[in-house]
């Protein structure tokens, strides 16, 4: 059975490029069950851990978890703090905190003050928790900053901070901190409705520090203290001889508990709770009914490790080192680090935790913000007493499934690459075979045919029986044909030569026998016209048999070393006598002009060129004729003045039976022109391995310029 060359190559392709498709598909499905897989089991661990706090409202109670409106400002959220904050009044330790401090101005003016004139007192607020103490922040902008005067008893008649709580026994307390210098620690006063201050509570510590705008005020206290209600207010005092307060700002009326707002901690208990349930690749989240954050575990920057791999071949271990960098670089590793918009986040609010807050598990597909990871994540309301009061939301990013997926990727492509090197390895024995019989055909073919397109040789035919083998054989049969058409034609014009002349010679003698017969046909119009169509006959044989003798001669020809100077020289002479009507303006640059080949060769097409370019000129401009030196090369440049040349003749003009002039009957009478003069000095060109060339004179005036390149010789070296 024969099969061709290109059923050959396309079964072996078809084959390799199979197995590569077949295994990415594979991995591919893998890769998308695995990710199914993943979000399930995010899902049961947010319903396990949303089971865990099922029907427990003693961790929701404290947390204000049944209020039913969050207002911003009001209800307040106390960061967690990586450490405890050293009261000194200076609020660089809150710098992490700036931007999600609350700013406070006119616009949270307590009710009694609101029909007052509005002073500039303004202030930015933070709450922080370390383990059992709470931390407030304040920075205040007031541009009369009043202290307490020194051993006054009173100290609500200067500006002053009032701190409002109501206890988890719902004891409602006020206190009020004020200071007496511009530095120093300051005492919370527990006050009656009346503002009369009791004994200092020791349990409070403060810390008063003037600023060029105002004043800071850092305070700590127990996180026990605070219950379900919290307000703050800044009091404000302008005159320091009256001493009456002008306005107060706060997060709430501080002087009635019914509108004071909320200061949400995070629950130890939850978060001793979700810490037994999570693992160290995802990060759970316990929310209220508001996405308050109750309770945080885990974290989702926890890098996929890479499985342990079974021990292979020591061949595939020797490769998987070799392509291990290339693989890094084109498969997409889980990235080390990226943006977590959610790190610190103390509300969430997402599709997938709105969906739980009204009772309905729900999952959610995420990109981190620079892309860098993949999160999902799996929120499953808690229920107490039939109401949801909050949710569980579970998140993890696809590192685990891309380290896996990327080791698949690695040991599947390790496997096609060693099929891919036996594969090329057949397909490089098989292209050098095919590659070697290609270039063998084309030196055969290169060898077959001359630089004129003469056939030289020939091309060997081959047994082989496929595509390239019958090419061989028909390129063989053709070069074949071509080379006894390409003799016919050589042999062609000689032959015609040598049987014209036979019939050419009769005509002419009879002729000649017919005017010395009869002495009226001397004068005969008929009997001239015949004498010069017999001349014109005569010139297209000499010229064509002087082409052809030129040709072959060119083959035998011995080079030598001339002056190429002197022959243009001469050749100008001969011109300027044969042609007195014609001028010639000759300019030859200082250089040596000594090239290697055929000073006789050189006169011939001299006289071609020069012949070209009179029978072109118009007019009695002169013939321009340049010799110049440039680098290596001798340049011969003849130019006229007459009709430019076709832009697309630049090439063809040098070959054979071409011409550009123009039909003119009285002309052709006169003489014959077929085209052979530029060809000659084309192949006296090539035979010095120099260059010839047409193209239209750039320097402005109308006609052609034919230039003739040629390499000089270097004799002093």
């Amino acid at each position: 059975m024969r099969f061709s060359l290109k059923s050959k190559l396309l079964l072996l392709s078809s084959v390799m490029f199979v197995l590569p498709w077949l295994g990415y598909q594979y991995v591919w499905e893998m890769e998308s069950f695995l990710r199914l897989g993943q979000e399930k089991t995010l899902s049961g661990t947010a319903q396990a851990v949303a089971t865990a706090l099922h029907e427990r409202p003693v961790l929701f109670e404290q947390h204000a978890a049944y209020q039913q409106v969050v207002v911003p400002g009001k209800d307040l959220y106390a960061y967690q703090l990586k450490q405890p904050i050293r009261l000194d009044g200076d609020l660089s330790e809150w710098t992490d905190f700036s931007k999600r401090s609350v700013y406070y101005n006119q616009q949270n003016l307590l009710p009694e003050f609101k029909t007052l004139t509005p002073s500039s007192i303004s202030f930015n607020h933070t709450v922080g928790q370390y383990q059992q103490h709470l931390y407030l922040a304040f920075d205040v902008q007031d541009n009369h900053v009043v202290l307490r005067e020194p051993n006054s008893y009173r100290i609500d008649k200067n500006d002053y901070l009032e701190i409002s709580i109501e206890d988890n026994d719902g004891v409602f307390k006020r206190y009020i901190f004020a200071s007496n210098q511009q530095a120093g620690w300051v005492n919370a006063y527990p006050v009656d409705i009346n503002n009369r201050a009791e004994l200092p509570e020791r349990k409070i510590q403060g810390y008063w520090q003037n600023s060029p705008e105002g004043y800071r005020l850092e305070l700590r206290l127990p996180v026990s203290w605070v219950g379900a209600k919290a307000g703050f207010a800044i009091y404000d005092v302008d005159d320091k001889i009256e001493r009456s307060v002008v306005s107060a700002i706060g997060t709430a009326n501080t002087q009635k508990a019914a509108d004071l707002g909320t200061i949400l901690v995070p629950s130890p208990e939850i978060d001793s709770i979700i810490k037994g349930l999570s693992y160290n690749q995802s990060r759970i989240w316990v929310v209220d009914k508001h996405g308050r954050v109750l309770a945080k575990s885990g974290s989702i920057y926890a890098s996929a490790q890479k499985s342990a791999k079974p021990d292979s071949h020591p061949l595939m271990q020797s490769l998987q080192s070799f392509l291990q960098p290339l693989y890094d670089t084109i498969l997409t590793q889980p990235a080390q680090t990226f943006i977590d918009q959610l790190k610190d986040a103390v509300q969430l609010q997402d599709q997938a935790l709105l969906s739980a807050l009204k009772g309905v598990p729900d999952t959610l597909w995420r990109l981190s913000p620079d892309k860098q990871a993949v999160i999902i994540s799996a929120a499953h309301p808690i229920f107490i007493g039939g109401e949801v009061l909050g949710a569980v939301v579970v998140e993890e990013t696809t590192h685990g499934i891309r380290s896996l997926r990327n080791q698949a990727l690695e040991s599947l492509f390790n496997q096609i690459v060693l099929l891919l090197l036996a594969g090329s390895c057949v397909f490089l024995l098989f292209a050098f075979r095919i590659s070697g019989r290609i270039q063998t055909l084309q030196s055969q073919l290169i060898a077959a045919v001359d630089k004129q397109g003469r056939i030289t040789g020939n091309v060997k035919a081959e047994k082989t029986q496929d595509e390239l083998g019958d090419l061989s054989r028909s390129v063989s049969d053709l070069v074949q044909r071509l080379a006894e058409y390409n003799l016919y034609l050589q042999s062609m014009s000689s032959r015609m030569s040598h049987e014209f002349k036979t019939p050419l010679a009769v005509i002419r003698s009879s002729i000649d026998a017919l005017k010395q017969q009869e002495s009226q046909l001397q004068g005969n119009a008929f009997v001239i016209r015949a004498n010069e169509g017999l001349q014109r006959l005569d010139a297209m044989l000499t010229a064509m048999t002087e082409a052809t003798r030129l040709e072959q001669s060119i083959q035998n020809e011995d080079k030598e070393i001339f002056d190429l100077a002197q022959v243009v020289e001469g050749c100008i002479a001969g011109h300027t006598l044969a042609f007195s009507k014609q001028k010639f303006a000759l300019e030859i640059q200082k250089a040596d002009y000594r090239v290697m080949g055929s000073p006789d060769l050189i006169a011939q097409m001299m006289d071609k060129i020069l012949a070209n370019a009179i029978e072109f000129s118009v007019g009695d401009n002169q013939i321009e004729i340049e010799l110049k030196a440039v680098k290596s090369k001798a340049i011969l440049e003849v130019k006229n003045v007459g009709q430019p040349l076709p832009e697309t003749m630049y090439d063809r003009l040098f070959d054979s039976m071409v011409s550009i002039r123009k039909e003119n009957t009285a002309t052709q009478q006169q003489k014959p022109h077929l085209g052979l003069g530029l060809y000659i000095a084309r192949l006296v060109s090539q035979f010095h391995e120099g260059k010839i060339s047409a193209f239209n004179r750039q320097d402005g005036q109308p006609g052609v310029c034919l230039q003739f390149e040629i390499q000089r010789l270097n004799l002093t070296q």
